[in-house]
């Protein structure tokens, strides 16, 4: 594991002494990716995090004042983000809501927090420009059928994946169907679990798998094994008035399609930094999810 420099140590001292606060422990280094490493220390308010994304996705240091600032109430409010460094500082949001509940209690926990997340989306519509200007992958309709290609070349690097080069002409079909939705294109979390909710009601993090795209494409992951509709129904019920209820099914099946290639090139793009050789079980990402397009789960509405 890395040593936390003195000056890495120096310039989160001094962050949270702009923020009030002094750390009361030592600078532990909890996790360490090819993708990113996180930090983590306790101060006299409280632990705090610090997160150093790799290249590839270090648009979420940008990423974080805008979502507080069009979403304050559904994200946690960044102590520091010093883009040109590639560091964010956050407080401790508390528990995950995998970590809170399970099973039944799980499920209505997720029932009453998605309409929350829906929420987010709707209020970051007005801002894709802004998102995209900061590094946010596009990952619209109109571009989903270069992005198939995309993935087909990063899955065949460490995957058979020749079986869905059959599948272009009909993915083409699915993202035509998308650029007419009536709901536009919003940020996608794009790993939206329940890893990655606070228990305390509805606040989300680690935004650096995410793009901008159809919004319904975060339900691939969210969705992905319920057996309870009513996740489902109550994630598409702030998007009601944009649309009648079968075009938002039928939105919901075709994102959820588009999400398995949104998810190959997300896994592409963390693995890259380390080398398909060096990457093991993670590189297999990409295959796995465009393989996904051969099965019948992906286009059949949960």
């Amino acid at each position: 594991m890395t040593p936390v420099s003195a000056e890495l140590v120096g310039w989160l001292d001094e962050r949270l002494a702009a923020a009030g606060r002094r750390r009361t422990g030592e600078v532990e280094v909890p996790r360490e990716r090819p993708w990113g490493t996180v930090l983590r220390t306790d101060t006299d308010a409280g632990g705090v995090w610090l997160k150093m994304p790799a290249p590839t996705t270090a648009f979420e240091v940008e990423l974080y004042p805008v979502l507080h600032r069009l979403a304050p109430h559904q994200v946690l409010a960044p102590i520091a983000a010093d883009p040109p460094l590639g560091r964010l500082l956050l407080p401790d949001g508390g528990p995950a809501l995998r970590d809170a509940f399970t099973g039944d209690e799980l499920d209505e926990a997720l029932i009453k927090i998605l309409p929350r997340y829906a929420e987010l989306q709707r209020s970051l519509m007005p801002a894709v420009d802004e998102l995209l200007d900061i590094g946010v992958a596009d990952m619209r309709p109109a571009v989903l059928p270069e992005r198939f290609e995309e993935a087909l070349e990063a899955a065949s690097i460490a995957g058979d994946v020749r079986a869905v080069h059959a599948r272009r002409s009909w993915f083409a079909d699915v993202a035509a169907a998308l650029a007419d939705s009536r709901v536009p294109p919003s940020l996608d979390h794009a790993d939206l679990h329940p890893g990655n909710i606070f228990a305390d009601g509805g606040r989300f993090f680690d935004w650096g798998d995410s793009v901008v795209a159809h919004p319904f494409a975060s339900m691939l992951v969210t969705l992905r094994g319920a057996t309870d509709d009513r996740l489902r129904d109550a994630y598409l019920e702030p998007f009601t008035d944009l649309a009648p209820r079968q075009e938002l099914l039928a939105d919901l099946r075709n994102a959820m399609i588009a999400g398995n290639v949104i998810r190959a090139l997300t896994w592409h793009r963390a693995v890259v930094i380390a080398g398909y050789e060096h990457a093991g079980a993670f590189a297999t990402g990409p295959a796995t999810h465009m393989n996904q397009l051969l099965a019948a789960a992906p286009w059949t509405c949960p």
